[in-house]
This record gives C-alpha cells, sequence and structure tokens, in this order.
C-alpha cells in the first residue's frame, strides 16, 4: 500500500470541512500556542519551585490560561460572533465550557505521571484539552448571534 493511497480518505474528509470552521480551528491553536506558554509556565513554576500538588498546580495554571485564552478568543477566533466585546456572562460561560478541557488535562498530566515526569506529561495534556476546548467553544460559548436569537424566541 503506498503512503498517498493511505491519506486519500483524510485529504477527502479535510476537503469536505467547512474554510469557515478550518480557519477558526487554526486561529484557535495559535492562541492554543500563545496558552500553552502559560499553562506550562505557571504549572511548572507552581509544581516545581513552589512544590504545589499537581491538583493545585494545574487548575491555576489553566485558570490563567484559560482566561487569556477567552480575550484573545473573543478579540479574533470569535470576533464575528462576539463584535470584539468582552463580557463577564461570557467569559463565565467560557470558562464552565472549558472545565471538560481540564479534567481532560488534569486527568493525561495526573495519569501520565506515574510514567513519565509532570512535565512531559503536560504535552499530550494540553493536546487532549484542545480537542475538548475547540469543541465546546465553537459549539456553546462562541454562536453565531443568529443562533442565539433564534433560540431565545
Amino acid at each position: 500500500m503506498e503512503i498517498s493511497h493511505a491519506f486519500d480518505g483524510l485529504l477527502r474528509r479535510l476537503r469536505k470541512i467547512d474554510r469557515t470552521i478550518l480557519v477558526k480551528a487554526v486561529s484557535f491553536a495559535m492562541i492554543g500556542l500563545v496558552n500553552t506558554g502559560i499553562d506550562f509556565g505557571v504549572f511548572t513554576f507552581t509544581y516545581y519551585y513552589l512544590g504545589w500538588h499537581i491538583f493545585v498546580a494545574n487548575p491555576i495554571a489553566w485558570l490563567m490560561a484559560v482566561s487569556n485564552s477567552y480575550i484573545l478568543n473573543s478579540m479574533i477566533t470569535f470576533a464575528a460572533e462576539t463584535g470584539r466585546r468582552l463580557s463577564v456572562k461570557a467569559y463565565i460561560t467560557f470558562i464552565l465550557s472549558q472545565v471538560g478541557g481540564l479534567i481532560a488535562n488534569t486527568t493525561t498530566v495526573f495519569v501520565l505521571s506515574y510514567f513519565i515526569p509532570a512535565w512531559m506529561a503536560k504535552i499530550p495534556a494540553i493536546g487532549a484539552s484542545f480537542i475538548v476546548d475547540f469543541t465546546l467553544s465553537n459549539l456553546v460559548v462562541f454562536r453565531r448571534r443568529e443562533q442565539l436569537s433564534r433560540q431565545d424566541s
């Protein structure tokens, strides 16, 4: 089996993805790189230097990163949906929706820390939370205004 044939199915599926969703996912991922630096840096500092337990250090790092994520994604990725306005209600909804990502992230770090150093476990943990976070952000938090107004009617 040739390598090109192995990717044919994947390429067909990628061509069917809505371009808007793809652009948003890429933007969300780029902002995620910044948030990864915040998350990783705060976690490493609080866990290794301050000696905090994983169940304390990781949620604090997560909260700092997810707060930054809300601001940047409201202003860039989902600017059309938010009108580039920040609101307490949307922030709380965003934080609550990202709890799924926090659970995925913390569970991954905790389990993998038995096999590899905790700082290395953060890497796949961030990947796991990305999948959960983008899905919930796109479907729950930053829905188009027309969708919201139809649901309110």
